[in-house]
Formats: structure tokens, C-alpha cells, sequence
């Protein structure tokens, strides 16, 4: 991540023709929205400068700074939320710091040009071509999908040789999963080939290449499976505290990564008991053995950080009469280690593609609160076993 100098930033902030800088004077009225599609854009670097854009809150669109402006703690937490809060897909790699420039108080984010291109504010493309920012064009579309760079990419936009078209659910993408990751009305303004949306949306390798990807198969794929042995989610509830106890109910669970949330879902929610209280009450009082919303955030979390590369298990979730164990392949990621995971504001994407089609999908409504959404309904009865290699949530059996 480039951190630019105190030097470097006053040399930009007075560069008036550069097309790698925004400048505003407050985070106020439409600046929250225009800022996001300067994010957007500068990620997009449609240009190919391949160095990072930066926004200066607090400056006038001369250069000069505002002299009153104050970067509260406020400010700088909003400006951060531009990258989690799920309207930018893939979340953008940014810097948010105060910079003290000319004597002055700013609020300074840096954007880094994404490795996997096109970038999307809300389903729309915003890239910028000299001092003008915009809606990309098919032709700009198709320049950012070109770009990709394949050995720097993630494995959930790799193609998959040997998979075809016919792979693909041309139905579910054209119904299901295309209005819901670009805008309706970008979608009716354009008379793009069904190879070009795909292309667009990431789902094949390009339209030269028309190799389904890793994220193609997963999110509208005929039989995942048959792709990414480990694509798939075993059940298992055993009568008992151990693996050695009788088994209830097992189930192996197939299909895209909506079908089998979905299917997992409706499973999880079958065996949960429900106690109904209504003595000394008004109304009655309805209590989950094990409160849904929490088991839903672990498992779409385990589904959306699992590793699909250089492994065939799949997210293992095992019943018990005393807890429930969700496992997940493939350990911390990124700047997520050890010693600092699941630690409020820290997140990394090995599958950021993935990531981003299931937000589109509504199976994640915030980057990054899975986890902090499941502790704040557990507490004390969630905890985490962590490994380089796997992740186990551990949920501990409520009274009822």
C-alpha cells in the first residue's frame, strides 16, 4: 500500500490538471456520494497510471485548503466505512489518514488500482478519463476486464480449464444473478452479448476466453462439484458430545453458494428447538436454543472465506447436544493473522469476487460484521479455534 510524503500530497493537491486527484472542501451533502464514485473510479484506474489516486476532504477545487477544517475522529471513521460499508464491490484497497498540508488540517484517502477490474459503486462503473469522472462505457468495460492480471489474481477469478458455456445456468444468470450485481437500468441501456456480461461480471475469463472462472462455477455453475471437489457442505447431527455418538441426521449439500446457504439454512433451523414461555406474561416469550441470525452470519462467513484452492473439504458443520461446530477450510488471510483475528475493524477477502456476488445476492448486508453480528447475539458462547489451515466457530447450547 503506498503511503504518500507530506511533499508528495502538496505537489498533488496543486496539480490542477492531474486526473488522480479529488478535491473537497467538507464530507457534506453530496460529497459522501461523489467521493465513493472518486473511489470507485480511482480503483478502476481506467487511465493505467497503475499508481493510487488520492481524495483530499478539505480542499477547494483550486487547491487551496480550507483553513477552518477539522478532521475529527468522526470523519475519519465515515471516510473508512467507504470501504466495508458494501456499496464499493470489490472492496477497494484505501488508506484513510488526517495529513497536516500546508499548515492546514485534511482528511486524505488513498486508492489503489485494483488487480481485478471492472470495480462497482452500487452496479454502476465509475472510471475517469483527464479531469472528468463517469460511467464506464463497453468500450472502457471491456478494456478493464483485459486488464486483469491473471497470475496476480485471486483464485475465485481464475478460469477453470476444461469448464465450457454449457456449464454455466445461462436462466439463472440472465433472471437471477445479473440484476442483482449491475444496475437495472445499465443493463436495459446496453445491448451487450451474453459472452460480454459474463466477460463483465467476472464469470468467465473474458470474452476472447470464454473459460468459466472459479466465481462463475460457484455462483450459477450446473454442478459446482464436478469443478472444485470441496465445493460443498456437510451436515451431521450425532446424539451426543463426540463424533463417536449416533448419527440423527446427515446430509451432504450441493449446488451453487446460494443454494447450499440456503439449504443449510432451512437445516439448521429444522433442529433448532424453540422454547415458548408465556406464565406471568402478557405475550409469550419465544426463545431459540440457538439464535438463527448468529448461525446464519457463521455460515455465510464460513462460505465466503472458505479456500477453494489446493483442498477437496468442504465447510463442515457438526450438531452436538451441547454446541454446534462450523468448519471452514483454509486458515487467516491476508492481513487477518493469528493473534488478530476476529478482531472489530480487521478483515481481508481471499475471495473477494465471491464476496462481492454474495453481498449482490443479499446474503451479506456489511463486509466484515459477520462475526461481530454473531458475538453480539452469543456473547460468551461463541468462541473460535483458529489454525493456518482451518477455522472452527464453536457455539455453545443456550438454555431453553
Amino acid at each position: 500500500m503506498i503511503r504518500y510524503s507530506d511533499a508528495e500530497l502538496e505537489r498533488m493537491l496543486g496539480d490542477l490538471e492531474s486526473d488522480r486527484v479529488e478535491r473537497k472542501q467538507s464530507f457534506k451533502g453530496d460529497a459522501p456520494t461523489t467521493v465513493r464514485e472518486a473511489v470507485c473510479a480511482f480503483a478502476n484506474d481506467l487511465a493505467g497510471h497503475d499508481s493510487a489516486g488520492v481524495v483530499f476532504i478539505g480542499a477547494k477545487d483550486d487547491g487551496e485548503v480550507v483553513d477552518d477544517f477539522v478532521v475529527s475522529d468522526e470523519l475519519l471513521v465515515q471516510l473508512a466505512d467507504i470501504k466495508s460499508d458494501g456499496n464499493i464491490t470489490p472492496p477497494p484497497t484505501m488508506l484513510v489518514e488526517k495529513r497536516r498540508l500546508f499548515d492546514c488540517d485534511l482528511a486524505v484517502i488513498t486508492v489503489m488500482p485494483s488487480d481485478s477490474p471492472p470495480v462497482r459503486l452500487k452496479g454502476r462503473i465509475h472510471v475517469r478519463w483527464g479531469p472528468r469522472r463517469g460511467i464506464a462505457s463497453a468500450q472502457d468495460e471491456r478494456i478493464l476486464n483485459e486488464r486483469r492480471r491473471f497470475g496476480d489474481r485471486p483464485y475465485d477469478v481464475r478460469p477453470l480449464r476444461g469448464a465450457t458455456l454449457d456449464d454455466l445456468d445461462r436462466l439463472r444468470f440472465e433472471q437471477e444473478y445479473l440484476p442483482s450485481v449491475v444496475a437495472r437500468d445499465v443493463i436495459a441501456a446496453n445491448d451487450r452479448s451474453y459472452e460480454q456480461k459474463l466477460a463483465a461480471t467476472k464469470l468467465i475469463a473474458s470474452v476472447s476466453d470464454q473459460t468459466p472462472t472459479v466465481l462463475g462455477i460457484l455462483v450459477i455453475g450446473r454442478s459446482p462439484v464436478d469443478w472444485l471437489p470441496g465445493a460443498y457442505t456437510q451436515f451431521l447431527r450425532v446424539g451426543g458430545t463426540d463424533l463417536t455418538a449416533s448419527v440423527l441426521d446427515e446430509d451432504l449439500i450441493y449446488g451453487t453458494v446460494a443454494d447450499q446457504i440456503r439449504k443449510l439454512e432451512e437445516k439448521l433451523h429444522a433442529h433448532n428447538q424453540v422454547a415458548v414461555r408465556f406464565a406471568d406474561r402478557e405475550q409469550e416469550l419465544r426463545e431459540e436454543t440457538y439464535p438463527m441470525e448468529a448461525l446464519r452470519q457463521l455460515v455465510r462467513n464460513a462460505q465466503m472465506h472458505r479456500s477453494f484452492e489446493a483442498t477437496h473439504a468442504p465447510v463442515r458443520v457438526y450438531w452436538f447436544d451441547d454446541r454446534i461446530e462450523i468448519h471452514n477450510p483454509g486458515g487467516p488471510f491476508g492481513s487477518v493473522t493469528l493473534g488478530n483475528f476476529g478482531q472489530l475493524g480487521i478483515a481481508d477477502y481471499r475471495n473477494p469476487n465471491l464476496a462481492e456476488s454474495m453481498r449482490a445476492l443479499g446474503y451479506v448486508q456489511r463486509f466484515g460484521a459477520g462475526i461481530a453480528i454473531a458475538r453480539r447475539a452469543l456473547g460468551g458462547r461463541l468462541r473460535f479455534e483458529v489454525q493456518p489451515g482451518f477455522v472452527a466457530a464453536i457455539v455453545a447450547k443456550g438454555s431453553t
